[in-house]
């Protein structure tokens, strides 16, 4: 927590030096293998996938030995083709599937905090405002948009002068 600078000051002195000393033989050790990363990039796509889809088969199942698991890493995988074909952002999709069910339990300690009662999250001021701003942010373009539709203009154009 925020009191381990004052309480543990050797522990993180010394993470931050063997971060900082890891980062420095990285720097020794790939500096000399510059060439061999370029021509990493030379590869064409369809065997650096392949190559990708391997390890990750791998990483997959090494991880648990599970048949599920290998499934769910395929169809997260096409989901991912199927929404760059169609022109769809596929990192927000990361992030949520990353961030989710930390967002999933912080939520459900909040609501255990406030004994069950979603009230909690609008209680406080700062609290209702975030999510007054989260909900114009998807809300309000699209109102837009339906707005202009109306009035004729054309997509993207904001007001006619």
């Amino acid at each position: 927590g925020p009191q381990l600078f004052t309480s543990s000051a050797d522990l993180v002195w010394a993470l931050i030096a063997s971060l900082y000393i890891g980062n420095v033989m990285l720097l020794i050790l790939n500096l000399p293998m510059v060439g061999l990363w370029v021509k990493l990039l030379k590869i064409p796509k369809q065997y650096l996938y392949a190559g990708i889809l391997i390890f990750a088969t791998v990483g997959v199942y090494g991880m648990r030995q599970s048949a599920f698991d290998l499934v769910l890493l395929y169809v997260i995988g096409l989901i991912g083709v199927v929404m760059r074909r169609y022109d769809f952002p596929t990192a927000p999709v990361v992030v949520g599937m990353i961030l989710g069910p930390l967002a999933e339990a912080q939520m459900r300690n909040a609501l255990s905090m406030g004994e069950g009662n979603w009230l909690v999250f609008v209680e406080r001021p700062m609290s209702a405002t975030l999510l007054a701003v989260v909900i114009a942010v998807l809300v309000v373009p699209r109102l837009l948009r339906r707005w202009s539709a109306r009035r004729g203009l054309p997509k993207g154009s904001g007001r006619r002068s």
